[in-house]
């Protein structure tokens, strides 16, 4: 069975060709305009949309798809989720990029002694690098900086990430 993760939201209409306007995730510029197709969620269904041209405008992204040629044709996907298929995000991953799905869970050790200091409980973007929340052994939640240099290891196939834990940072 495939599936589908969001890369994006229909957030108005652009002009009066059957433009959207879609906001996107922070840095993804360039695989959001790689894309030649994405779907809509409806029910349990995922419909698929013809990308005819993406290009970015401000901090969304202008999108024309094959088929929709009227505001009267974008206005019913207003405020719609968009996906791509996971294989298709998975193929354009680059060496130290993962999943969000396959951080949130991971123990996080530290890595001079292997201890366990807590596990990731999310992931988001200050603008700058991405952060991971990590919920530690004393039930705090601290921001971590996700970045080789404080995080060497993730290994996704024995669920752990080892941390540099340096002073103050898991308090």
């Amino acid at each position: 069975m495939t599936k589908y993760i969001s890369v994006g939201k229909i957030v108005n209409f652009h002009g009066i060709k059957g433009e959207a306007k879609v906001g996107y995730s922070r840095n993804q510029q360039d695989f959001f305009m790689s894309l030649d197709k994405i779907y809509i969620k409806s029910g349990q269904d995922y419909t698929p949309l013809e990308i005819t041209y993406s290009k970015p405008h401000k901090n969304l992204m202008i999108v024309k798809f094959k088929g929709i040629d009227s505001i009267n044709d974008i206005l019913q996907y207003k405020g719609n989720l968009l996906f791509a298929e996971e294989t298709v995000i998975r193929e354009a991953l680059e060496e130290d990029e993962f999943l969000i799905d396959e951080l949130v869970g991971l123990n996080v050790c530290d890595n001079s002694d292997g201890k366990k200091l807590g596990f990731i409980i999310g992931v988001s973007n200050n603008g700058a690098s991405d952060l991971i929340s990590v919920k530690t052994n004393s039930k705090k939640i601290c921001l971590i900086p996700f970045v080789k240099a404080i995080v060497p290891v993730v290994d996704i196939k024995n669920k752990k990430i080892m941390i540099n834990n340096i002073e103050g940072l898991l308090e």
